[in-house]
């Protein structure tokens, strides 16, 4: 054997073996879509990256065109790694094994309901027979516990699923639904003029956040990687900046108990009922 076909055998192997690193560095990283995949590639790409750069694990931002498809990714088990609604998180931990992994420090999720500016609804109580928009059946604090509070009350309401959240401010100013259900962080970062012709007419108790969880596949020293990484960079910041975008809070570990307030609401008749229709 030649000295130069030697050097091309190593090289060979060289380029295959880290393709072969390449490819299981990469990380898919599924993002609930309660905005469009523009608006969450712009605002998630750079914390990706970030994130990516500190932890050495390359994460791929990924979405899906709407909450229904995302929930089916999930079960499927499509994405590494997700950034997924309480609902989400204790639904396919338990059908698909997703692992908490980390969450919002000092963070609670709070459902709202929405009105025009100029509606003269001041109560939920003014719902009853009323149609209200939603994201999605499995929105969790836009959908689920508006509905539950709803039900409790003996307030008489139709849902009408819009697929985003965007989609729910929208219908609202437009006059289209006379309510519709959100949280504040999207609320936030709609366009000032949709936001300027709504107003919050309920706000609801708060709840453990969402959930970024991995795939059971992914391995324990993969998983405390990205935890170090994600720790460190909530003392950059230039991070620090980048989540505000999101309006998010630096992030802490989270455990699978920290849902537990979520598994005793009782909910899982609303999806059953959805589901049958």
């Amino acid at each position: 054997m030649t000295r130069r076909l030697l050097c091309l055998i190593l090289y060979c192997c060289c380029i295959t073996s880290l393709l072969a690193n390449d490819k299981q560095t990469q990380l898919t990283f599924g993002i609930v879509p309660q905005q469009s995949a523009s608006k969450l590639a712009a605002k998630w790409g750079p914390v990706l990256a970030r994130w990516s750069e500190e932890s050495g694990i390359q994460l791929k931002f990924s979405t899906a065109k709407n909450i229904p498809t995302f929930e089916q990714r999930l079960a499927a088990g499509e994405y590494d790694i997700a950034y997924m609604n309480p609902y989400h998180y204790v639904s396919y931990s338990e059908s698909a094994g997703y692992q908490a992994l980390a969450k919002e420090k000092d963070k609670l999720l709070k459902g709202i309901i929405v009105v025009r500016k100029d509606s003269p609804i001041e109560d939920i109580s003014q719902l009853n027979d009323k149609q209200i928009a939603f994201p999605a059946p499995a929105a969790f604090a836009a959908t689920i516990i508006p509905r539950a509070v709803l039900a409790q009350n003996q307030i008489d309401t139709k849902s009408r699923f819009v697929y985003s959240h965007d989609s729910v401010y929208l219908a609202v100013a437009r006059g289209f639904s006379p309510a519709g259900g959100g949280v504040m962080r999207t609320f936030n970062n709609t366009p000032q003029e949709v936001r300027d012709l709504l107003r919050i007419v309920w706000t609801s108790q708060g709840y453990t956040p969402h959930a970024i969880a991995t795939h059971p596949d992914i391995d324990q020293e993969t998983r405390e990687k990205l935890l170090a990484a994600l720790l460190v960079l909530n003392q950059d910041e230039s991070f620090l900046a980048l989540i505000k975008e999101l309006n998010f809070k630096p992030f802490e570990m989270a455990t699978h108990q920290d849902w537990n307030s979520t598994k005793e609401l009782g909910i899982s008749g609303f999806l059953a009922q959805d589901a049958s229709k």
